[in-house]
């Protein structure tokens, strides 16, 4: 018992230290988690899942598997695949049944695989993992398009693709006279339409008992993750692996739906999808062993190399023309298929049934498999990124600052932000707030940054931070906390959050960070700049450091960023490093010139009022000595 503990506790601590090893070193996640995997397993025998978890070791890969497809279709909106449905179409209807019927005589004719075991591998093989795909995206930034057609793909096809397997294995089972062909197609249809029909119930039943407020907030979550639980199992009592369908579908309905609820428990979902594709991953490449990595040859590696630069691309290509993707869309889409979680799970229950059903080759699917599974992860991993770039299809690399909040305050700093060549964008949902950032050239938002239009229009992931600059400090502090779980809690600013009394003053859980380091109000700022202040930016050098710059600020400047060289934007309230050579700061502060002239206005109004001024000569009444009498008699 003690034993199986530490085990389940090295699978989560190296999971998680795979993820964020991978954040630290911008390398892809599931690489490192392969590695862990093969260590534990293989390489040091220190894990062996089959043995360790006994009969429990299926049903909970499978399980975990059913979570991320759930977690998966939670991010399909409908809104976001409007220019892209027919292509979607294209891949899921053509070209998945191409890539099977290739893959398959492929497995047979060049893998040297038997035909039972070519045809459901070939099945298997139409899928293209989520549990990869999102992470690649989340590192490679692409456009909206080309990462819409491959998520859409990867979450939809994953389902699909093990359905296939499915059909494909009864067929076998009747071809081998294990099955009655008789009610076969029946039985495959109902099994579907359950599958499909019991997907979309469910969701309903969920968001009519949410919106009725038949469950309370704190067990709603809890309630959702035994529901996606309970179809897949009932799902998989009338044909197998159907639940995965079921669940997808369950996902993708309320991902469409109007739950008020769904945000919160969106991230509940991811946090729990990132927890189980860790140690799923890792559990899954332990499971292999040194002998199934022995039984590939060359005909094996052949068979990877067709499917990868033959097979795949034929039918990408041929499925999508005219489809209204670009030629530069189709090659990205051709190319990238990384598989995952889902296939090797898939091809080790069927894997296993083939085998008690007295296929002999049966256990080199899964060797073949994981072949596929790590060619795809090494190559897609470490070239989706290069290839968008080629492509153009990758985004602007320059971290930008989306700015909410309208004024001439925010329009100086837009201003400045475009002069640095930080790309910046405007929002507000009064149309005359943004009329001279419009005349200055500077891209605006106007609407609501909080609706669900603007989650569709401005895409947070083209902004690596986020200024609520509004007169209003609780309408800011709202924007930061909506926009913080997407850009990060140390990217997103406020101006104000000036401290009040503890009955007016937000909890400490809501907002940003300030955006100066003392706490400025909308109106200071805004006299501030009506007295005269401006932004300024200015270059560090190795003879002018950062100490001669501070000296040299007049009193009360405000240090807001600096920009270093590779373009990365250093906050001054939000990091405790400091500017170095060829690093460019960004303050708002009161020009030099005039800064010295209110000071010796300061100075000369002061020494008015001395003790010695007034009896000193006042060439204004004649030399004589100017008394507090004299002064109130003139």
């Amino acid at each position: 018992m003690d034993d199986i503990v530490l085990k389940l506790a090295v699978i989560g601590v190296a999971g998680i230290g795979a993820q964020w090893l991978a954040w630290r070193l911008r390398l892809p996640a599931i690489v490192l988690l392969l590695v862990a995997g093969f260590v534990a397993g293989p390489a040091t025998g220190f894990l062996d899942p089959a043995t360790d978890f006994g009969t429990a070791y299926r049903p909970m890969v499978s399980i975990a598997v059913a979570i991320i497809l759930f977690e998966g279709g939670l991010t399909l909106n409908f809104s976001e695949i409007r220019e892209t449905s027919k292509t979607v179409r294209r891949i899921i209807m053509v070209a998945g049944p191409m890539i099977w019927g290739m893959a398959a005589l492929a497995a047979h004719y060049v893998g040297g695989l038997s035909w039972p075991t070519a045809i459901v591998l070939g099945a298997i093989l139409v899928v293209t993992g989520p549990t990869v795909i999102i992470p690649l995206l989340r590192q490679a930034q692409l456009e909206a398009r080309p990462a819409s057609l491959l998520r859409w793909e990867a979450i939809v096809n994953d389902p699909i693709g093990a359905l296939f397997a499915v059909v494909a294995f009864e067929i076998i089972l009747v071809y081998l006279g294990l099955h009655q062909a008789e009610n076969l197609v029946v039985f495959i249809v109902f099994g579907f339409a359950l599958a499909i029909g019991g997907g979309w119930a469910a969701a309903k039943l969920i968001v009519w008992s949410f919106a009725r407020g038949h469950v309370p907030e704190y067990l709603k979550a809890p309630v959702l993750l035994a529901t996606v639980v309970a179809v897949y199992a009932a799902t998989n009592l009338v044909l197998e692996e159907a639940g995965l369908l079921t669940v997808t579908v369950m996902g993708l309905a309320l991902a469409n739906s109007r739950v008020a609820s769904l945000t919160d428990m969106r991230r509940f979902k991811e946090t729990i999808t990132t927890l189980l594709v860790s140690g799923i991953f890792i559990i899954l490449t332990a499971s292999l062993s040194l002998d199934d990595i022995g039984s590939l040859d060359w005909q094996a590696a052949l068979f990877v190399a067709l499917l990868l630069f033959v097979i795949r691309p034929v039918a990408i290509m041929l499925a999508t023309i005219r489809s209204g993707a670009t030629l530069q869309e189709r090659i990205l889409t051709s190319w990238i298929a990384p598989r995952g979680v889902v296939a090797v799970a898939v091809s080790g229950l069927f894997g296993t049934l083939l085998a008690d059903a007295g296929v002999e080759d049966a256990g080199r699917m899964v060797a073949f498999t994981f072949a596929v599974v790590v060619t795809t992860i090494l190559l897609h991993g470490f070239t989706l990124a290069p290839l968008a770039q080629f492509l153009n299809l990758k985004k602007a690399s320059k971290p930008g600052i989306l700015i909410v909040g309208g004024s001439r305050w925010s329009t100086a700093l837009a201003r400045k932000l475009n002069e640095a060549e930080v790309p910046v964008m405007l929002a507000d949902q009064n149309w005359n707030h943004l009329a001279e950032a419009r005349l200055a050239s500077i891209p605006v938002y106007f609407g609501e940054v909080l609706s669900e239009s603007a989650h569709h229009a401005i895409d947070p992931k083209s902004f690596s931070s986020l200024i609520a600059a509004g007169d209003n400090d609780a309408y800011n502090a709202l924007v930061c906390t909506d926009f913080g779980p997407e850009l990060g809690r140390s990217h997103v600013f406020q101006i104000g959050r000036i401290d009040e009394k503890a009955r007016k003053a937000l909890n400490f859980t809501l907002g940003g960070l300030s955006l100066t380091k003392e706490p400025v109000s909308f109106l200071d700022l805004r006299e501030k700049l009506l007295s005269g202040w401006t932004f300024q930016l200015t270059r560090l050098t190795d003879e002018y450091g950062w100490a001669a710059y501070r000296d040299s600020r007049p009193d009360g400047a405000l240090i807001l960023l600096w920009i270093k060289p590779s373009g990365a934007l250093m906050f001054a309230a939000a990091t405790t490093t400091t500017p170095g050579p060829n690093d460019r700061i960004l303050s708002f502060a009161i020009p030099k010139d005039e800064a010295r002239a209110e000071a010796a206005s300061k100075t000369a109004r002061k020494a008015e009022f001395t003790p010695a001024a007034r009896t000193a000569p006042d060439a204004r009444v004649g030399g004589a000595p100017r008394t507090d009498e004299g002064t109130k008699a003139l």
